[in-house]
C-alpha cells in the first residue's frame, strides 16, 4: 500500500498522467519525459517521504527513489497505461538542446533491459573465476550452459536494442525485433564467416554487392534501423486501408530497412562504431592517469545529473567492437570512494538514525548503487561528497595507469572485480584495480572521518533577551531583522545534530530543531497558514515580511498517517502569533517508535543574509526562536 500512495504523490507531483509524455526507470530513479516541466512541484516532491532527491537533466525529470524504484514504478505506469494518451508537445521537445535529446534516447533504449545486461557480464565474470582457479573447462557442459546463459544477451543484443529502441521512436517494437534478428540470423553470420576465407566471392542484394559484417553485439546499426523503420511506419499506417494496414505496414517496414541496413547503414554505423572507439582508445592512451582521475573524479556528479547515460553506449561498444573496455574500471573506485566517505561519517557519528541510514548506503554503494549514499549521507555533508569524490579519482588514476580493463559489461561494483580477469588468466591489471579499489575506500574513509563532519558547536549568541520584541527593526547596523518565536516548548538544539540527513544538511533550508516537552504547536508569528500536510504531521507559514517556516512535528511521523494528531487551523488561514496551531499526542507517537524532534526551518533561507538561533537549551514557546537577518 505505500508504494501506491507513494506512486499517487510523485505521480502527482509531475503534473499528472496528463504531463507525462513516457516513464522508464533504472536502479534507482524514475525518468519521466514531460510536455512541460513547470507544472512538476519539485520543491514538494523534493519533501515527499520516500523520494530521496528530484534531479531536471538530459531532458529527463528524474525522482530518484532508491532500491524499490521498481514498487514505486509499477503503480504510476498502470496509472499511465489507464489514462488516455495526448499529443505530445513538439514545440518543449523542439526547445531541448542535442545533448538532452541523445541521453534521453540513449537512457530509454537501454535502461529496460540493463538489468539482466549487466546480470548476464558478473555471470560471465564468476565463469573466468572458475576457470582461472581450475573448477571448470571451456570443454564442460556445466561451463558451455552457463556461458550461453551469460552470453546470449550480449550476442543477440540488436533484437533487445531493436524492440526498445522501436518502443522509445514510438513504432512497432516487434518489428524492431524482426530487423535484430536479421541482423543475428545463422544465414548471416554464416555468410559473415564464409566472405572472411580466401578467395571468397561477395554477396549481392539484386546485383548489389553488400558487405558482410559480423552484428553479433552492435548496437548503433539497429538503432538507426529502427528510427528509420519508424518514419516509414507513421509516414504508411495511416495510409493503408484497416483491412490489411496490420500486416502491410510491418511488412514494408522490414523488407525495405533490412536490406537497406545490410547495403548502408549496418557499414556506415560499423564505421561509426569503430571510429568512436578508435577515438575513446586514442583519448585513453595519450595519458590513461589523467583519463583515470577525470572519470573517477567526476563519474559522480555525472551521475547526479543522470548523464551518464551518454557513455554507457561507449562501454558496450567497446566492448563489441575491441573486445574489452577500460572505461568500466575506472569508475569502480568512484563507487567506493561514496563507500568509503560513508564508513568515515557512520564510524564518526554517534547519532544512531545516521549510523543506521550510513550502513545500508554503504550496503547498497557496495552493489553499485550510490544514489543512497550520496543523497542521503555524504552530499548533505558536502566535503564528505568531495572527499569521496578525491578518493575515486586517486584510485582511478591507478588503474588507469595499469590499464585494467573489463571483458563483459556491468555497471561498476564490487562483482566488476570477477569481470577483470583476461582470456589469458589472472595478472597484475587484476591486482592494480583491487589496490586502486581499496586506496579509494580507505583514503575516502579517513578524510571524512578525521575532516568530513563539522563539529557540533552551540550555536552564536546573538540574542539574549527572552521578552517579546517587534517583528521588524533595524538593529544589527542597517540590516532588517525579523524576529520567529519558538512553536512549542522543550529542549532547543542546532539542526545539524538531528537524527534525519536531508533536515541535518540543511536541504530544506536552515533552522534549529525542538524536543517538545508539550504536544502543542501554535503559531511563531503574525501571518497565514501556507500549506497543512493531509498527515497533519507538517504545517508551513508565511510572514507578512515573506519569511517562509516550516514546523515538521517528528521524524518520520508521515507514516502515523494522521493519527495522534489534532489540526485547529485550515490551509490559507491567517493566524497570530501564539495562536494555537496543532496539537499531537507526544507519548503515543513516541510508544509507536518515532523521535519527537521537531525541525523549525525557514525554507526560503536563501532570502536571508543569515539566519541567528537564540542561544538558550530549555524554550517555551512564543518566544525569541530565530533571527532572520537581510
Amino acid at each position: 500500500m505505500k508504494y501506491k500512495e507513494l506512486a499517487s504523490e510523485v505521480l502527482g507531483g509531475v503534473g499528472g498522467t496528463g504531463n507525462v509524455v513516457s516513464l522508464v526507470h533504472c536502479a534507482t530513479r524514475l525518468r519521466f519525459k514531460l510536455r512541460d516541466s513547470s507544472k512538476a512541484h519539485t520543491e514538494a516532491l523534493k519533501k515527499t517521504p520516500g523520494v530521496i532527491m528530484v534531479v531536471e537533466s538530459g531532458g529527463q525529470y528524474q525522482v530518484v527513489i532508491g532500491n524499490d524504484v521498481d514498487q514505486v514504478y509499477k503503480p504510476i505506469a498502470e496509472q499511465l497505461d489507464a489514462s488516455p494518451s495526448q499529443p505530445v508537445n513538439n514545440e518543449s521537445t523542439a526547445k531541448e538542446g542535442l545533448l538532452a535529446r541523445l541521453i534521453d534516447i540513449i537512457s530509454a533504449i537501454f535502461t529496460p533491459f540493463i538489468g539482466i545486461l549487466i546480470a548476464g557480464g558478473v555471470l560471465k565474470g564468476l565463469l573466468s573465476i572458475s576457470l582461472a582457479a581450475g573448477w571448470a573447462t571451456p570443454q564442460s557442459g556445466t561451463y558451455q550452459i552457463l556461458f550461453a546463459a551469460s552470453d546470449a544477451m550480449f550476442h543477440f543484443l540488436p533484437i533487445f536494442l531493436g524492440y526498445s529502441a522501436c518502443k522509445k521512436f514510438q513504432g512497432n517494437p516487434f518489428v524492431g525485433m524482426a530487423i535484430g534478428g536479421a541482423l543475428t540470423h545463422p544465414l548471416m553470420l554464416a555468410a559473415f564467416t564464409a566472405s572472411q576465407l580466401p578467395g571468397a566471392q561477395p554477396h549481392h542484394f539484386f546485383g548489389i554487392p553488400v558487405v558482410m559484417i559480423n552484428y553479433g553485439s552492435s548496437v548503433i546499426p539497429v538503432v538507426l534501423a529502427c528510427w528509420l523503420s519508424c518514419k516509414i511506419e507513421r509516414g504508411v499506417h495511416p495510409r493503408l486501408p484497416s483491412a490489411v494496414r496490420n500486416f502491410v505496414t510491418p511488412l514494408l517496414c522490414i523488407a525495405i530497412v533490412v536490406p537497406l541496413t545490410f547495403l548502408i547503414i549496418g557499414p556506415a554505423a560499423t564505421w561509426l562504431s569503430n571510429m568512436l572507439a578508435q577515438g575513446y582508445e586514442l583519448i585513453y592512451g595519450f595519458n590513461s592517469v589523467i583519463a583515470g582521475m577525470l572519470m573517477g573524479g567526476l563519474w559522480q556528479v555525472c551521475v547526479m545529473f543522470g548523464i551518464h547515460w551518454g557513455i554507457v553506449p561507449i562501454m558496450v561498444n567497446n566492448l563489441s567492437v575491441v573486445g574489452h573496455d577500460t572505461l568500466i574500471p575506472l569508475l569502480v573506485p568512484a563507487i567506493f570512494g561514496q563507500v568509503g566517505a560513508t564508513l568515515g561519517i557512520f564510524l564518526r557519528t554517534k547519532d544512531a538514525q545516521l549510523k543506521g541510514n550510513a550502513a545500508s548506503a554503504m550496503a547498497a554503494g557496495i552493489c553499485g548503487i550510490t544514489e543512497p549514499a550520496v543523497y542521503g549521507i555524504t552530499l548533505p555533508n558536502r566535503r564528505a561528497f568531495i572527499f569521496g569524490c578525491v578518493g575515486g579519482a586517486i584510485g582511478a588514476g591507478i588503474i588507469g595507469y595499469f590499464q585494467t580493463a573489463v571483458y563483459s559489461f556491468g555497471f561498476a561494483s564490487i562483482f566488476t572485480l570477477a569481470q577483470l580477469i583476461p582470456p589469458t588468466g589472472f595478472d597484475f591489471t587484476v591486482v592494480a584495480a583491487i589496490i586502486g579499489l581499496l586506496i579509494s575506500l580507505t583514503l575516502a574513509t579517513l578524510l571524512t572521518y578525521f575532516f568530513g563532519m563539522k563539529p557540533a558547536a552551540k550555536p552564536q549568541v546573538q540574542v539574549q533577551q527572552v521578552e517579546p520584541a517587534p517583528l521588524t527593526s533595524t538593529t544589527h547596523g542597517e540590516a532588517a531583522l525579523e524576529k520567529i518565536y519558538s512553536p512549542m516548548s522543550g529542549q532547543l538544539h542546532p539542526l545539524e545534530n538531528i537524527s534525519d540527513p536531508i533536515f541535518a544538511g540543511g536541504l530544506l533550508g536552515k533552522g534549529a530543531f525542538i524536543t517538545p516537552t508539550v504536544g502543542r504547536v501554535v503559531s511563531p508569528i503574525d501571518g497565514k497558514v501556507a500549506s497543512l500536510f493531509k498527515t497533519f504531521h507538517a504545517i508551513g507559514l508565511e510572514s507578512p515580511q515573506g519569511a517562509e517556516i516550516l514546523i515538521h512535528v517528528g521524524i518520520d511521523t508521515v507514516k502515523l498517517d494522521g493519527k495522534y494528531f489534532t489540526p485547529h487551523v485550515s490551509e490559507g488561514d491567517e493566524v497570530i502569533r501564539g495562536q494555537l496551531l496543532l496539537e499531537f499526542d507526544g507519548e503515543a507517537i513516541r510508544r509507536e517508535g518515532y523521535s519527537l524532534d521537531t525541525p523549525i526551518l525557514i525554507t526560503n533561507s536563501d532570502d536571508f543574509a543569515d539566519v541567528i538561533i537564540n542561544d538558550v537549551q530549555d524554550i517555551q514557546e512564543n518566544t525569541p526562536l530565530l533571527t532572520l537577518v537581510r
